[in-house]
């Protein structure tokens, strides 16, 4: 692509220019030869935008810009060799190599000690020369041309401040859909193996959906085993086997065959339950063939597959398939609009027509969407800009796959050059995988697609272009990484990116090659090599290899392997089983990044230190790895040395002299020495000329001595370090001395970070106290702080008044007993007083850990008692407590002004293991306004959890053993119980919407549930139910059952829940297995007379009518197409109750609006009971049975014999009367007929006796059921 190709040409420019008057490249005699490739290039340059925009529709373009890539290449590689040919002769090996206008400082012999490599270096410049000058002379570039790329400007501060919108946020659909599908979840759990499919195009939002339903809070612990797991087009069995042990927490051997992965499988397996999502699924046989049989050995499992095709999931043979639908064009136009994060209505309505417009052309797909909503956050927000982008012919790209909409080329079109060779590189990663921002920028900077910028780093750059492609919604931030550095590719922007990098990157094996092909690839990723790999064998062609990379399943290279691959930038080998490093690698001297993380190397040669060029060295967990070469240190250019996790003692001295260094990672530290070249970890003055310094990861501190660290500002003036981590070593035997805790508190003292420190990690510390510059005056930067296992540290250090700190995770501090005004910054207690406010950006507190806490208080005990008062006062003045439930907003929550100087921002808090806390600070729930989810676990001294009036989202306890009172939380919306044995009062949850129980919680709940729906009903009236969720492990068809509370209150006497007709057959039909018995004792009920029948379905209990009783009504359908149309009530006026107490008698309901068709049915005495009944046993055809296409039948009973065949009819869109049950049970007298139900979600109907309404031209048909 000629995106690649002007990247690259402006690379060589730049590198030209820099090196031309370099004293290695005068010695060569070659700089006016590279003087004219300079020239012709950027004569060249002028042309390339053209080409790139003829050449996606051209093939002649195509191919004339496929011919200048190539010589740009081995332009590239030429200029290596020149620098490195020239540095060889110049006897230094410098990085920097001196300028100089003559060589006379030379000898003679020097000077033409090898002029067989100056020639042949000549003569490569020349030949590169006459090929530009004949693609000069090509009749393709005569047309082109002489434009410049636009300034296409940057979003690096977009991001900043945008913030990820999800297709769930501006449409009601996927709630709908996930209900549905985790409602089936529960249903069938105990299935043996349950199979659901979402299907649908790519770029629908499958896979959202799909997450949604794995991470229900209803499914949490119902399962043994859960595992998801993305299925590439070009899957192997082993990868796919290991991808799935990974997630199940199994340990494999890197060299196990595929039949010995699944025996590990079934052993992990056996007896046990699971929930496997198989995401972007291909082909069916990854279950039939590889998947089945291992699993057969749980005793149930669901498996829940995501598909864009239909044959797929019936293949594998799936009871339920949801079609993901696309946006409608105002749903697309909402999600547009928020994703451009426009807050001005007027602008939103103004730009709404060509807004919709837009969306069409984006075809409904969520992601299409998105990226074209970053495309115009860039641009001018007018209608005029707006038609033009619109107007654009990359809409209509003829030669793109069409799976591929104009509109993700369109983002991808709408990139800088250096964006889009970033971009396209993504690609060199296996299918779904976790990329880290840190591992993209090693490899973006190795390949040199980053722009050198005055007084910044490479690495900084690199990160911009990161945080700019999540931006423009190219890359997907990853939620469990806080600061967005771990993402993924979308398949369909993946497969965009394999299109346009066809011609020069291979992903899979290497079977398939031959030789004018491989010699034509710049980059290869191997997937599914288990084996040890063979380059095949090209004759006398070259293979020119930049990036070699691999999905990390190798066993090892073969012998010519180092020796074929002469021109790689990127070697990555990580987690694969290479033992040995030859010292040929010294040969490679374009090499860039060399990782061997996770390998089982135990030395590297002397040769890598011929490595000039390096400027990557990971050796992360190679565990057989002691000692570093001597040569380590003439790795001049060396940018980053990976350490972390391995044994590695002895080094060499003097890696102060590799000054590019800026990221060091596993630093050992030692006493180093003066008398020997390699020493036992190296002196901290060696760091001392390290200027670059960007992530410093120092271990083994303790080893340190203060005279090893004489300089007081040894980091405090390294201005580019931004990522400090500070480890000792944990001591498992013997405490470390009092001499050894001075020590270590005088080293720590000496190490200042400087100002612009974002990052700080304190590990193991043990001294008593933290070193006084972790406070606000020395970390004005600071974003990330944990402070981890600091055992003997006896107060936490004073950092609430840290300007910038985001995130704060405090763990293992068993010292502390108590954390008090000191925390934040006010020793004196009276910080209000000050006008400042304390941790003014935290956003997420984590303690953790701490077995001896017991206090916590942000004010001293006097000030406190005051605040307690006036809080208790009040109180008093709003005796009825709807003081405490108004909603957010109401002069009753807001803070006054003089008490807002505490954690304004704090969204997220987690306390755990913390088990002799006694109580929450009172100003927690004063003064952060803004927190959102609240998580106590194992805290078992807590008693209460209460008058927390802005937590708005969720409140999860678990394990609070002591927990007595949860009170006073009025915008909670989920609240989360489990293990809190103790638990007797829970109240003024005036906003509480979902109660989620385990099964140890049923019997204590009891005693406040009902308040909590008596509560709910006063705020909300009928319209809202309390959903209350419960584990209930007694069921042998299920564990999660939905319990409306207002079912138990008003039905006192229900003793048991039994299915009806056991024995009946035919359900496999309709996708459900056979029904059994089931029995709910509930303590303290009376008998009733007579035997209540009960459906469980959908997650929800519906009580039917008295088996003796004689049941009649008619189920009232709505068609589309004849709005407010109803159907009579016929038959008896005995009695009905379907989900209705059975003492009711008979009234006729009221006409309802077009919007909700009326239902004729027998009423109550208690008509609010009636209501809430028919809220709850109503189904939305139009939200479950519009993806099936099906029209929902009007059922009735036989008006003849009961074998004789019956119609009846109805297009209808709605059941009013049931709108969240899906099963319904059917019984229609003694004799058998047939059910054929087209509806899918209608299995199980529970009806005596219909009447026909018959209507010409339509019939429905019962068969397959029998009846009794």
């Amino acid at each position: 692509m000629a995106t690649i190709l002007g990247s690259l040409v402006g690379s060589c420019v730049n590198k030209l220019q820099e090196i031309i008057t370099e004293e290695a490249i005068l010695i060569l005699g070659v700089k006016e030869e590279l003087r004219k490739l300079q020239e012709r290039m950027k004569q060249i340059q002028c042309f390339i935008n053209d080409a790139e925009r003829r050449g996606m529709e051209d093939s002649a373009v195509h191919n004339w810009i496929s011919r200048l890539k190539d010589v740009m290449y081995d332009a590239d590689d030429i200029i290596d060799l020149a620098s490195f040919e020239g540095n060889k002769l110049l006897n230094g090996h410098s990085s920097s190599p001196r300028k100089t206008t003559a060589c006379s400082a030379l000898s003679p012999l020097s000077c033409f000690s090898n002029i067989r490599v100056r020639h042949e270096i000549g003569d490569k410049i020349r030949t590169l020369n006459r090929k530009l000058a004949e693609i000069e002379k090509d009749k393709i570039f005569t047309t082109l041309e002489n434009t410049q790329p636009a300034d296409k400007g940057s979003t690096s501060e977009l991001r900043k401040t945008s913030h990820i919108v999800e297709p769930n946020l501006v449409g009601k659909e996927i709630v709908h859909a996930c209900r549905k599908l985790v409602s089936l979840v529960v249903a069938h759990k105990e299935d043996k193996a349950y199979k659901l499919a979402i299907v649908g195009t790519g770029g629908i939002g499958k896979t959202t959906l799909a997450q949604k339903v794995f991470n229900d809070q209803k499914l949490k612990g119902t399962f043994n085993k859960h595992a998801w797991i993305c299925v590439s087009q070009d899957y192997t069995p082993v990868s796919v086997l290991k991808q799935l042990l990974r997630t199940m927490e199994v340990q494999h051997a890197q060299e196990e065959s595929a039949g010995e992965l699944q025996s590990k499988l079934e052993l992990a397996i056996k007896d046990k339950s699971f929930f496997l999502v198989l995401d972007d699924l291909w082909h069916s046989d990854v279950w039939t063939n590889l998947l089945r049989t291992p699993l057969h050995a749980a005793t149930s499992g669901i498996i829940l597959i995501t598909t864009r095709q239909d044959i797929v999931a019936r293949e594998i043979g799936v009871e339920e398939a949801h079609r993901v639908d696309l946006m409608s064009p105002a749903v697309g136009w909402e999600l547009l609009w928020k994703s451009m994060n426009i807050q001005d209505e007027k602008e939103v309505q103004n730009l709404r027509d060509i807004g919709i417009e837009i969306v069409q052309k984006c075809g409904g797909l969520p992601l299409a969407i998105k990226v074209t909503a970053r495309v115009l956050a860039s641009k001018d927000k007018t209608e005029n800009e707006w038609k033009r982008i619109l107007a654009k012919n990359v809409w209509s790209m003829a030669k793109l796959p069409k799976e591929i909409s104009g509109a993700l080329y369109l983002s991808y079109d709408d990139l800088p050059l250096h964006l889009k060779q970033c971009f396209l590189y993504c690609i060199v990663f296996p299918e779904d995988w976790t990329l880290t921002r840190d591992e993209l920028i090693m490899m973006w900077v190795a390949e040199g697609f980053v722009e050198v910028h005055k007084d910044q780093l490479l690495e900084d750059t690199a990160e911009e272009y990161y945080y700019e492609l999540i931006s423009r919604n190219l890359l997907q931030p990853v939620d469990t990484y806080f600061d967005q550095s771990g993402c993924k590719m979308h398949d369909l922007l993946r497969q965009l990116a394999c299109y346009l990098s066809r011609e020069e990157c291979h992903i899979g094996d290497l079977k398939p090659l031959v030789d004018n092909t491989i010699c034509k690839l710049r980059r290869m990723l191997v997937v599914g090599e288990k084996d040890t790999v063979v380059i095949p064998f090209t004759g006398k062609e070259e293979i020119k290899l930049r990036t070699f990379t691999t999905d990390h399943q190798l066993q090892g290279v073969d012998n010519t392997f180092f020796m074929r691959l002469t021109h790689l930038r990127v070697l990555d080998l990580s987690d694969s089983l290479v033992q040995t490093i030859p010292d040929y690698i010294g040969n490679l001297i374009h090499l860039r990044m060399f990782d061997l993380d996770g390998t089982n190397i135990s030395c590297l040669p002397e040769s890598i230190g011929s490595l000039q060029n390096l400027l990557i060295l990971n050796l992360k967990r190679c565990k057989y790895l002691h000692f570093l070469p001597l040569a380590t240190t003439q790795l001049y250019n060396l940018r980053r040395l990976g350490l972390a996790d391995t044994p590695i003692n002895q080094v060499p001295k003097g890696i102060g002299r590799l000054k590019f260094l800026n990221d060091l990672e596993g630093f050992p530290i030692g006493g180093g020495s003066d008398n020997t070249k390699i020493q036992d970890g190296w002196n901290l003055e060696e760091l001392a000329h390290l200027s670059q310094l960007r992530c410093l990861d120092m271990i083994k501190l303790e080893r340190a001595t203060p005279c090893s660290s004489r300089d007081p500002f040894l980091l405090t003036e390294k201005k580019h370090l931004k990522v400090l981590k500070l480890h000792c070593t944990e001591q498992t035997d013997e405490a470390y001395s009092e001499e050894n805790a001075r020590n270590i508190e005088k080293i720590f003292e000496k190490l200042t970070p400087p100002h612009n420190l974002e990052d700080l990690f304190v590990g193991n510390f043990f001294c008593c106290r933290f070193p006084t510059w972790l406070s606000t005056s020395q970390l004005s930067s600071l974003t990330y702080l944990k402070l981890t296992d600091c055992k003997s540290c006896l107060q936490l250090p004073p950092i609430g008044q840290i300007p910038n700190l985001k995130y704060l995770k405090i763990k293992g501090a068993s010292s502390i007993t108590k954390i008090g005004p000191e925390f934040v910054g006010s020793w004196e207690g009276n910080l209000r007083s000050t006008e400042t406010i304390a941790f003014p950006k935290l956003e997420l507190l984590i303690i953790e850990d701490m077995p001896n806490w017991e206090e916590w208080s942000f004010v001293e005990e006097e000030e406190e008692v005051q605040e307690e008062e006036a809080a208790a006062a009040a109180k008093e003045g709003g005796e009825d407590g709807t003081a405490a439930s108004k909603p957010k907003g109401e002069e009753a929550l807001s803070p006054t002004p003089r008490s807002s100087w505490l954690l304004p921002c704090l969204t997220r808090l987690e306390l755990l293991n913390c088990p002799k806390l006694r109580a929450l600070p009172p100003q927690l729930g004063q003064q952060a306004t803004n927190l959102k989810e609240f998580s106590i676990r194992y805290t078992s001294c807590l008693k209460t959890v209460e008058d927390l009036p802005f937590l708005s989202g969720c409140l999860l306890v678990e394990g609070c053993e002591g927990l007595e009172r949860i009170s006073n939380l009025p915008q909670v919306r989920e609240l989360r119980v489990n293990v809190c044995p103790n638990l007797r009062h829970v109240e003024e949850l005036g906003g509480l919407e979902q109660l989620l129980l385990d099964e140890g919680m049923q019997e204590i709940s009891q005693l406040w549930v009902p308040g909590l729906q008596e509560q709910h009903r006063q705020l909300h009236g009928d319209e809202h139910e309390l959903e209350v969720i419960e584990w209930l492990a007694a069921c042998n068809n299920f564990t999660v059952v939905k319990i409306f509370i207002k079912w138990w209150i008003s039905i006192q006497g229900l003793e048991s829940l039994v299915w009806e007709h056991a024995q009946a057959t035919g359900w496999a039909t309709v996708g459900l297995t056979k029904p059994t018995l089931v029995d709910k004792k509930i303590s303290g009920s009376e008998q009733v007379a007579g035997e209540q029948v009960v459906t469980v379905a959908d997650g929800d209990m519906v009580l039917s009518a008295q088996p003796e009783k004689e049941m009649t009504a008619a189920m009232l359908l709505k068609s589309s197409g004849h709005a407010g149309s109803h159907y009579p009530v016929t038959g008896s006026n005995e009695a009905v109750a379907v989900g209705l107490a059975p003492h009711m008698t008979p009234i006729r309901r009221s006409d309802r609006s077009n919007s909700e068709t009326a239902l004729s049915i027998a009423s109550a005495d208690d008509d609010s009971l009636l209501k809430a009944m028919k809220r709850k046993a109503a189904i939305n055809l139009d939200d479950q049975f519009a993806p099936y296409g099906a029209r929902p039948a009007l059922l009735a009973s036989p008006q003849g014999t009961p074998n004789e065949p019956f119609t009846s009819s109805c297009s209808a869109s709605q059941l009013s009367f049931c709108s969240s049950l899906n099963r319904i049970g059917v019984s229609l007298g003694n004799n058998s007929a047939e059910v054929d139900f087209s509806i899918k979600a209608l299995k199980h109907i529970n009806v005596d006796k219909l009447k026909v309404i018959p209507k010409a031209n339509s019939s429905f048909s019962l068969n397959q059921c029998r009846l009794g």
